[in-house]
């Protein structure tokens, strides 16, 4: 089980007073994790569900709890799980991308951030932008990747501004020829070493 990297025995970190608490999802969560990502893709993704590209979302044990060097983390509010977020050991493939991002992010080396999806009601308390950090921090400790990548889809609201204050563009598919699949694809920068104690998550305060 992924819980034996370095990391994965929780401590949460909580959002101030607003109730938040942010950690690594659990086999009880992953309906709730489910649910999240559904309702996303259904509400914000014109493409809407598409199984070939979204078998994580049925299966997110198998894809994100298991294997050693990936992981998920939810954010709960009072009971509810509304955010999440994930790391897998796979980089983009192509196709459907483009050959040379493919290359640039081979598998193995490519930590890839996704479904870090907000429920639209708890959206600008920083809660993604507090995912996005622990999930870096995470494949630091994992070991062995080299690159942070992710890909998002503009006509999610305000996701392309958000990414654009975290990372670097790699390619906006929009402006190759035929507008390719619509989607920019990113680089973030991987941090620092993760403060560890004794095998378990640095506390820190989500923001």
């Amino acid at each position: 089980m992924a819980g034996a990297v370095a990391g994965r025995t929780d401590a949460d970190r909580r959002h101030g007073d607003a109730g938040y608490v942010l950690r690594t999802a659990t086999a009880d969560d992953l309906g709730g994790a489910r649910a999240v990502m559904l309702d996303t893709v259904y509400r914000d993704l014109k493409a809407g569900y598409v199984p070939r590209w979204h078998a994580d979302i049925i299966d997110p044990g198998a894809a994100y709890l298991r294997p050693e060097r990936c992981t998920l983390l939810v954010v709960e509010h009072r009971g509810e799980i509304v955010a999440t977020g994930a790391v897998r050991d796979r980089g983009p493939q192509a196709p459907p991308n483009p050959a040379w991002v493919a290359e640039r992010f081979p598998s193995g080396t490519t930590a890839q951030l996704c479904r870090i999806y907000v429920r639209p009601e708890h959206r600008r308390h920083g809660l993604a932008r507090q995912l996005v950090r622990e999930l870096g921090e995470f494949a630091v400790r994992a070991g062995g990747y080299e690159a942070l990548y992710l890909h998002t889809d503009p006509a999610v609201p305000g996701a392309e501004p958000f990414w654009r204050s975290l990372a670097r563009e790699v390619c906006d598919e929009r402006t190759l020829p035929g507008g390719g699949q619509g989607i920019v694809h990113f680089e973030l920068p991987m941090p620092g070493a993760a403060t560890v104690s004794g095998g378990a998550v640095r506390t820190t305060p989500a923001s």
